[in-house]
């Protein structure tokens, strides 16, 4: 039996303590959202579609699906919605709640649905017969479901009801039924407080009461609620909405509730409320006093938004003790005064230590509370960190003059080494790692990147350190995590293995690292839950539970994968083959303008136009597609501070060349030779290898192979197509202003800038792409398409990537490079073939109007034994290369 709830559509979610808080897109929803009723009445679902795969892109981790309108036949309306939604990957991921009144309507979504769901919701309402006949159907098809706190007499509106009720499903579906606890989410109803009747004034302290005494009883199950219910009697004053909302969520997320859907609008933090507005919210929340309403209805007007009033910033806080101004500069990231108060903090301590164990280490303690509670996001958090360096910068030398005089020194809470792995050079995320656990109040020893494994356990034990943390963005990084995880086990290590970085992931870590080291081995998917993995680990009480937990979730993951990696399952080489895609377009070749090698300086004002931006956002961990991520309801106001200081950073790389870009392309005459394509250069012939799709698929859906995209050659043996490579960079010159950065102790600036030349190494290869498709193959000349379009990808033709889905194998970056003749732009490949500069893109060019992007998937060993022939590898060598890839296991 799981302790977590284990949720799915096409991709896994499981919910950990560490998430926090799971965010329920409510959109897909006739009777939340007007749009979208429009839609589904008007027949024009390819649409309402869109605003499923908006609610995903923007970061909602489950979607709720309803149908229940009096003018629409609704069970056939959610039959049809969740069938186009299983057509769709990228809205298909996420799990679905299925949200109805209707039990039919449940029931025929239950039938569409793929992967494991909740169901929205059953109650006692009908008695008994009626919850325990529902039940046992909603456990036969697999899913979750919510529980109302409804029975036969009514909803619940108060404490008792609600838990009374709650603990009455609970023993039905647990002791009657089967259902596991953490299958059960409570709902227990957020009724709307403030109304002017005394009776809803408590509606709010019983949710909240009831939600802890729920989680107190029932710990493996989760508790849920419409958060924006508690502030219907405030339509119209919306910033009063967020002030109740967020006071609301302070207290109930406390108490328990870890689920829900949250309209709060741009969240402010809990402690900036306005202390008088705070005051009398929290007055009618906790109904603390009989004239609660009243005395808030009375200040309510005066925090409406005013229409032509400009703001102006609050230096009030600059009048406070030194310690509360140590800790506002902190939790928002000032770093005016800091050093000023940070002195003067220090003459009125006994010992300069205190100052860092003291007013640093709390306002640091309230922005790990807060980021870890979702009220303070990552962008913020390490303009934080930015701070506290400061600070301690200006202390260090007060503080090594003491331990010179014999003084002591400060305890953490734990040391960590962090190192991206030998052959890897991308950083981003194991720095921004690094500064959450540091804000944390964890010493952090960064090794930076490319660290062979010797030098990462010598490092270990000379700094005694209690954790490893591993890091790294390409798939040849994978194996080398194995080898450092099975070094650790040869030389004795004991301590927690950290992995995390962008191709890692918790059936990888399960499958292929931890096996080879006894110690626990956890995955840490991002920064927001590094703290809560290393508390856990390191906490007495908390790590034996902890890695018990997630001993046992590899192990289902094992089990999983010996089942899905049944070779009969797959088809054979020769057949998949056959299979292949054969559409012949002849007619649509067209002979390149310009043949052969081109190396290009590309000005960087270039390309700005054709910058991604919601990447950009995705690298500091916040959810939404550009440019609606600026006015989200959740993230907006921190993604436009950080946009606005991207802007300005950007603005000054080009004006001032910060970074060169540089690009080389290659386009030859070419000729498919069964899965290789042989490109005719002038120097000779030189072979592409690539691989095919093994998986079983309906016949009328080829099993791709990218080399299927160019004709063989005419009946006289001629090439009769072409093949064009690329490799871009735009990283040129970015050291010295990482140095500089690094020596003011700025964070900040340094991972912004790493991740703005990222996005132009990006740009570049979309600006590159589009002087190939007009100008130099000439293929679609007078193609003319936004940068929205371009995004889209809505052109002829792709540039797949050595080491994605479609050619996974990094090892062809190496005849790619040779090709280009890369040194000459400054670009070079490690040995595990990660691309120098880090801000690097490269790739090949297919031109046939049908080349499409796939994944290559699952592989049987004939197939690697036949790439190991083609690229004269030995078959142990093409395993190596080919470890990673977690759809391939030799064993």
């Amino acid at each position: 039996m799981s302790t977590y709830t284990l949720l799915s559509g096409l991709e896994p979610l499981i919910l950990t303590p560490d998430l926090n808080f799971i965010n329920v897109g409510e959109r897909t929803n006739v009777t939340g959202s007007a749009q979208f009723k429009k839609l589904i009445l008007e027949n024009r679902f390819d649409e309402a579609l869109v605003v499923a795969r908006q609610q995903v892109e923007n970061g909602a981790q489950i979607i709720d699906i309803n149908m229940d309108e009096g003018m629409l036949d609704s069970r056939q309306a959610m039959i049809d919605f969740l069938n186009l939604i299983a057509a769709e990957p990228d809205i298909a991921r996420v799990p679905v709640m299925i949200d109805s009144s209707k039990w039919d309507v449940i029931e025929a979504g239950l039938q569409c649905v793929q992967g494991k769901c909740i169901v929205n919701s059953i109650s006692l309402k009908e008695g008994e017969e009626s919850f325990l006949r529902q039940a046992r159907l909603v456990r036969r098809y697999g899913a979750a479901v919510v529980v109302m706190a409804f029975d036969e007499d009514g909803q619940a509106d108060t404490f008792r009801r609600k838990v009374d009720i709650c603990s009455r499903a609970y023993h039905l579906l647990t002791e009657q039924v089967g259902f596991e606890p953490a299958d059960i989410i409570f709902d227990p109803n957020v009724f709307a407080i403030a109304t002017g009747i005394d009776e809803h004034n408590d509606y709010a302290v019983a949710f909240i009461e009831a939600a802890r005494e729920l989680k107190k009883r029932f710990p493996q199950s989760h508790i849920s609620g419409g958060i924006s219910n508690v502030s219907f009697s405030f339509r119209g004053n919306e910033p009063l909405r967020q002030a109740i909302h967020v006071v609301f969520l302070y207290h109930a997320i406390r108490a328990g509730l870890d689920m829900g859907i949250v309209n709060a609008g741009a969240l402010p933090i809990y402690d900036d409320l306005d202390p008088v507005l705070r005051e009398a919210v929290e007055d009618v929340v906790l109904n603390r006093r009989a004239d609660g309403t009243e005395r808030l209805l009375a200040i309510a007007d005066q925090f409406k938004p005013q229409k032509g009033k400009a703001k102006t910033a609050d230096m009030t806080w600059r009048e406070q003790p030194v310690a509360a101004r140590l800790e506002h500069s902190l939790v928002h990231g000032i770093d005016l005064f800091i050093e000023q108060d940070t002195e003067e903090a220090r003459l009125e301590a006994v010992r300069p230590l205190h100052v860092i164990e003291g007013p640093l280490m709390d306002g640091m303690n309230i922005v790990g509370d807060l980021f870890g509670a979702g009220k303070m996001f990552l962008p913020q958090v390490v303009k934080s960190a930015r701070v506290m360096k400061r600070a301690v910068a200006h202390l260090l030398p007060y503080i090594e003059a003491e331990k010179a005089a014999g003084g002591d020194s400060s305890s953490s809470k734990g040391k960590i080494v962090l190192a991206t792995v030998k052959g890897d050079v991308h950083d981003i995320g194991k720095n921004i790692v690094g500064v959450v656990l540091a804000c944390n109040n964890f010493e952090i020893v960064d090794l930076g990147v490319m660290v062979p494994a010797q030098t990462i356990l010598d490092a270990a034990k000379r700094e005694n350190a209690d954790m490893i943390g591993l890091s790294g963005l390409i798939t040849p990084s994978l194996e080398e995590m194995s080898h450092v995880a099975r070094e650790m086990k040869r030389q004795g290590f004991e301590m927690p293995l950290l992995i995390g970085g962008a191709t890692t992931s918790r059936a990888h870590t399960a499958i292929k690292i931890d096996p080879h080291y006894a110690a626990p081995t956890v995955w840490v998917k991002d920064a927001s839950r590094a703290v809560g993995v290393a508390q856990s680990l390191l906490s007495p009480d908390l790590r034996e539970p902890f890695v018990a937990a997630n001993d046992a979730e590899y192990g289902k993951i094992r089990e999983r994968h010996l089942l899905k990696n049944d070779q009969s399952r797959l088809i054979n080489l020769d057949t998949a083959r056959q299979r292949g895609f054969a559409k012949s377009a002849i007619d649509a070749i067209v002979t390149p303008r310009t043949l052969g090698v081109q190396h290009l300086d590309v000005p960087l004002s270039a390309l700005v136009p054709f910058i991604d931006w919601t990447p950009f956002f995705q690298t500091w961990e916040l959810a939404g597609k550009f440019p609606a991520i600026l006015k989200d309801e959740v993230v907006g106001t921190q993604a436009t501070e950080l946009y606005n200081d991207a802007r300005e950073m950007l603005d000054r790389i080009v004006a001032e060349n910060w970074l060169q870009a540089r690009a080389a392309i290659g386009l030859w005459p070419a000729t498919r030779q069964g899965d290789d394509v042989i490109a005719h250069t002038d120097t000779g012939d030189v072979p592409l290898h690539f691989l095919r799709q093994q998986v079983d698929k309906p016949l009328d859906r080829p099993n791709y192979c990218l080399a299927d995209f160019v004709e063989g050659p005419d009946a006289q043996g001629n090439s009769q197509d072409f093949i064009g490579a690329f490799a871009c960079t735009a990283g040129l010159g970015i050291e010295p202003h990482l140095a500089r950065f690094d020596a003011a102790l700025d964070d900040y600036n340094s991972i912004l800038l790493k991740s703005l030349a990222d996005r132009l190494a990006e740009a570049c290869a979309e600006w590159l792409h589009q002087q190939v498709r007009t100008q130099h193959w000439g293929y679609a000349s007078s193609e003319t398409l936004e940068n929205d379009s371009l995004i889209a990808e809505a052109y002829r033709g792709i540039r797949p990537a050595p080491g994605y889905p479609a050619c996974p194998e990094h090892s062809e970056k190496d005849t790619l490079f040779r090709l280009l003749d890369a040194r000459g732009i400054g670009m070079q490949l490690t040995e595990s073939f990660a691309m120098l500069p880090a801000a690097a893109v490269s790739g090949f060019y297919f031109a046939h109007p049908d080349s499409t992007y796939f994944v290559v998937g699952r592989l049987t060993v004939d197939q690697v034994q036949d790439y190991a022939r083609r690229k004269g590898l030995t078959q142990a060598q093409a395993e190596r290369l080919l470890a990673s890839n977690l759809d391939y296991d030799p064993e």
